[in-house]
């Protein structure tokens, strides 16, 4: 792996060693959380699926009123993809509202929008997770790619102390998500995810996956699901663009070890394996 200081990025269209970038402390990322983000893989030095993130980019955009020309945004994506060394990772690209002139509740009219990128590279093996059930303190606009994440990350370094890489929450007994994946289970052979609402992350890979499923002649519910319902589940697993598909190996305030070998599971990363593999795309 690289090291941090060997990180290539970009800061508004500048193209250097992270190290090198300078971003004010009056950020609206720094100050706010007032910013979203977009994780974009790429396998072989080719994007995948670029233009479903790139249109979720731009929801979220829309949805916090940032303006910016998206043009300039894809040029900035695609001068960074040139800068690629290694044969797989993902592009982390940040857009903010802008930089106040001193922190401030309302912002200045007229702010002028500002990105951030960095490349990295990635290792996109299955990864096999112990998880800890935590409640979903999360605000009500999860739908939205926000960098506003404290809730995800207190969950997940309180769950680490258990020997858990991630975290499944919920609100009054109700599955939402993962700490940084939306999640799937089966049961008696049906593929089974929390549908989508304000309180779930619309992830390009469950997307993804959810498309391929259907294709594939295999039955998936989409619905509103009770932690209780992964007592009955015979695998669990989960989906981000860096995990692709994560197998659960254990719940640990469940007391549920789960089956690594189930068929159902398997033959889903074996169809999104090679989804990958086939339409990682240079746009």
């Amino acid at each position: 792996m690289v090291s941090n200081t060997d990180i290539i990025g970009t800061y508004n269209g500048k193209i250097d060693l992270v190290r090198n970038l300078a971003i004010s402390p009056f950020s609206r990322a720094y100050t706010f959380s007032d910013s979203i983000y977009e994780v974009i893989p790429f396998y072989n030095r080719n994007f995948f699926y670029f233009d479903k993130h790139f249109t979720r980019l731009s929801n979220s955009l829309n949805a916090l009123a940032i303006e910016i020309n998206l043009q300039k945004v894809k040029d900035e994506l695609y001068e960074l993809l040139k800068h690629v060394i290694y044969q797989n990772g993902y592009i982390y690209y940040q857009i903010s509202r802008g930089t106040d002139p001193i922190r401030n509740h309302i912002q200045d009219d007229g702010l002028e929008a500002e990105t951030f990128g960095y490349i990295l590279e990635h290792d996109y093996k299955t990864q096999e997770l112990n998880i800890k059930i935590v409640d979903d303190l999360r605000w009500g606009r999860c739908d939205i790619k926000s960098t506003s994440l404290l809730a995800n990350v207190m969950g997940m370094n309180e769950a680490k102390k258990e020997n858990c890489q991630e975290i499944i929450m919920h609100r009054d007994g109700l599955i939402t998500e993962a700490g940084a994946s939306n999640i799937f289970f089966v049961i008696d052979g049906i593929i089974c995810t929390p549908a989508l609402g304000n309180n779930i992350l619309p992830g390009i890979t469950r997307e993804i996956l959810i498309e391929l499923v259907r294709s594939n002649g295999m039955e998936i519910r989409e619905d509103k699901f009770l932690i209780d319902d992964l007592l009955k589940s015979q695998s669990i697993w989960l989906t981000s663009s860096t995990k692709c598909i994560a197998p659960v190996r254990k719940i640990v305030n469940l007391d549920l070890n789960l089956d690594l070998n189930e068929p159902v599971m398997n033959r889903c990363i074996a169809i999104l394996d090679k989804e990958f593999k086939s339409n990682s795309i240079n746009l």
